[in-house]
């Protein structure tokens, strides 16, 4: 595919060499970034991400730095970066050639999980938000209890069985369940997500937190529901609190306009939640979502 003359500028700076020829990647990740799989010389490949406005560059400023930190190997290596102050451009690993969810197995359950140990285990590199200071401590089920209608025109419940588990919802959700001190990827779903000689490899950081070790895990699992894999429960031992922080986080969130930014997140959103809410109904002892 034609890259204009100020992509291949960016991206050459980024590399140091020449491009070959560019294969332009449609339908992964859910913001406004283009996407690229370069040929250089040698008929050596890497993965391009340019961003498009003001806010995916600043989300791909942090993205890079995290990278920039990271000491895993169950990340993408950074092949280059550059950065004029507009539009900057991160290249990294092509890992095309792996693996890609779904389907699922029980193997890269695993894997997942695996990779989800080490990276709670890594030093979080300095200057990341705690957890709860993100959107993920934002928006949960308070704001459900403030305004019901975005989430009730979901029709998955209906107003009085949310009348009579919000108290217990809110109880449950509170923010302080996000606390603690491991590095959090806080975006954990198979877009972001590659397996290659047995291993899961994590990409997509610009959302890196500190926080509760588990609530990586308790996010990926309605997604990996959503996908053909294990009900929740069947994966990991996850507490009911943060079964209810993630139903709350998608609760406040599915029925709200579309982000011009990423137009296909609250689809995912809703669908995800199609999991995560009777999943925190089990969890926490109350009727199905009826």
């Amino acid at each position: 595919m034609y890259l204009h003359e100020d992509e291949t500028m960016r991206i050459e700076r980024a590399l140091g060499q020449a491009v070959k020829s560019a294969e332009r990647i449609q339908g992964r990740g859910y913001t406004n970034n283009r996407r690229w799989l370069v040929r250089l010389a040698h008929d050596r490949t890497a993965f391009v991400k340019h961003a498009d406005d003001a806010i995916t560059a600043e989300w791909l400023r942090r993205e890079y730095e995290v990278y920039d930190a990271l000491r895993l190997d169950v990340v993408p290596r950074v092949l280059g970066w550059y950065d004029d102050g507009e539009l900057p451009v991160l290249v990294l690993e092509d890992l095309s050639d792996g693996d890609w969810s779904p389907p699922w197995s029980r193997e890269k359950i695993d894997a997942v999980l695996a990779t989800l140990r080490a990276v709670a285990g890594h030093a979080p590199p300095p200057g990341l938000p705690t957890a709860r200071s993100t959107h993920m401590g934002e928006d949960n089920w308070p704001e459900v209890a403030a305004d019901p209608k975005p989430f009730l025109s979901l029709g998955l419940c209906s107003a009085d069985w949310l009348d009579r588990a919000l108290p217990v919802l809110l109880e449950a959700a509170r923010p302080e369940q996000l606390d603690g001190d491991s590095l959090l990827h806080l975006d954990v779903r198979s877009d972001n997500l590659c397996f290659r000689a047995g291993r899961a490899f994590l990409f997509d950081w610009n959302h890196a937190a500190i926080g509760n070790a588990q609530f990586d895990v308790a996010f990926w699992l309605p997604s990996l529901r959503l996908e053909g894999g294990p009900e929740p429960e069947e994966v990991a031992d996850v507490t009911p609190e943060l079964a209810a922080l993630v139903a709350g986080f998608f609760a406040a969130r599915a029925g709200l306009p579309v982000i011009p930014q990423a137009p296909m997140v609250r689809d995912i959103q809703r669908r995800q939640l199609e999991v995560a809410l009777p999943w925190a109904a089990r969890a926490l002892g109350l009727p199905t979502p009826s």
